[in-house]
């Protein structure tokens, strides 16, 4: 083949190439172009890499194996990524959500002493009626149900709870027999590079370092290397290997139990309420609306979203959710579906660099957990202030959940007192249907088991 041969052969491969792109992602109506959907799917992806590192350290204290969590979080990020990106057309990374897989490790794991099979089913049994709920009107339905100050309250909660065991994972916090809780030794080179992880991302972070996460993690390690804290891994590429002990083990018929209905409801508030304040919040950055002023193809996101949840817990990963970082990929020009399969497609080759992974030590991911759990706090500025009624349910259910050491515990108490509070007080119209439902159940639950 001469010279001119192969230049035109080549040129309509590449005209091929970009005509698929432009038939699955309609790139122009969207003013975008392939090079810039694939550099805004890198950079959401570095943005939201520290994952692959910090939910293989949450999920094995609960028992999983790492290498196989490392696997699963890799591949599940994967397919919520690319199903998102080919079905809703959303330029959104997703990944097993932060706050979580907390949740699942230490308050139903560790704190409940179910295993972590059951704690997989009822993340499974959440993701199926995530599902259900949003290929109907009952999702709608079930938002509507719930105050705004109490959502916002979920998310700071979360946020709380992610904060305590982020420093306790980092040694700033220790147990005290006398004050329940106090401050760790300082003395101890872990404890201030677990400091200094935060400090590092949170300073990058407000300077806009792309990165920032990632960079404070990797900086820590290299660190704790120098100073003979972590041992470097013989090799840096390896096979994935392991997922068969994750694979399929959710307990689902263990999770049919009637102590498990807060449980299952914590993951599905949680993971909704997330989703749904994490997609409007992309889909406004992103200029995401039609001409009748709607968020296009919302419910197909949100069902992208679900079902990726899903294939999570079937791979053995908490519930995948939509992570807010996918703000830095479309502050880089992302706005289609394309950066998010660019996203799935690195998850996908981040799987071959587990024994990179696992040389991270968890008082470095434990800056981590303690920056989104500042991020998460945040939220509570929108509750109502200025209502007596709104923002003391509000307050407990934030407050409740890191002092019981249960995001289930939280929201049952912080619904249950805005019932309470609402009809003794003359406001009973405040309090939905849906509401007082779910009031009843968690008395029922209080009661009874």
């Amino acid at each position: 083949m001469n010279t001119a041969s192969k230049s035109t052969s080549e040129s309509k491969n590449t005209s091929a190439f970009a005509t698929l792109m432009e038939k699955l992602f309609k790139l122009k109506a969207h003013n975008t172009t392939i090079k810039t959907e694939v550099m805004a799917g890198l950079t959401t992806f570095v943005t939201m890499a520290y994952i692959l590192f910090v939910n293989p350290d949450i999920m094995s204290i609960a028992g999983m194996d790492y290498q196989a969590v490392f696997v699963a979080t890799a591949l599940s990020a994967a397919i919520g990524c690319i199903f998102m990106g080919l079905y809703a057309n959303w330029p959104v990374g997703l990944a097993p959500g932060m706050g979580l897989n907390a949740f699942f490790t230490f308050a139903v794991v560790k704190g409940m002493e179910y295993s972590w099979q059951v704690a997989l089913g009822a993340v499974f049994i959440s993701s199926i009626i995530f599902v259900i709920m949003s290929v109907t009107k009952l999702r709608g339905w079930i938002i509507d149900s719930i105050p705004h100050s109490l959502r916002y309250a979920m998310t700071a909660g979360v946020g709380l709870f992610l904060g305590i065991i982020g420093l306790k994972a980092a040694g700033i916090i220790t147990a005290s027999p006398a004050t329940l809780v106090t401050l760790g030794n300082f003395h101890d080179p872990k404890v201030i590079l677990g400091a200094l992880s935060f400090l590092i991302i949170a300073i990058l972070a407000t300077r806009k370092v792309f990165g920032a996460v990632l960079i404070g993690i990797i900086a820590v390690t290299v660190i704790s290397a120098v100073m003979g804290l972590v041992t470097l891994p013989e090799q840096a590429v390896s096979l994935p290997t392991g997922l068969s002990k994750t694979f399929m083990q959710m307990d689902v018929m263990g999770a049919l139990d009637v102590s498990m209905v807060s449980i299952i409801l914590a993951f599905l508030f949680v993971n909704m309420f997330d989703t749904a304040g994490t997609m409007i919040g992309v889909a406004d950055k992103a200029g995401m609306y039609n001409k009748d002023g709607k968020i296009e193809n919302l419910n197909k996101a949100l069902t992208a979203d679900s079902v990726a949840s899903v294939a999570g817990a079937v791979i053995g990963c908490p519930p995948v959710t939509t992570y807010v970082e996918s703000n830095a990929g479309i502050a880089e020009g992302g706005r289609t579906g394309l950066t998010a399969v660019v996203v799935g497609l690195l998850f996908l080759g981040a799987m071959f660099f587990a024994p990179i992974a696992q040389i991270v030590p968890s008082y470095a991911t434990a800056g981590a957990l303690i920056y989104v759990a500042f991020l998460m706090v945040g939220s509570l500025n929108k509750v109502n202030w200025d209502e007596f009624t709104d923002y003391v349910p509000a307050a407990i259910t934030a407050i409740m959940m890191p002092l019981t050491y249960s995001i289930a515990d939280g929201i049952i108490l912080g619904f249950l007192s805005f019932a309470i509070i609402k009809h003794a007080t003359g406001r009973s119209a405040d309090v939905s249907l849906g509401m007082n439902v779910l009031a009843l159940v968690f008395i029922a639950k209080l009661a009874f088991i």
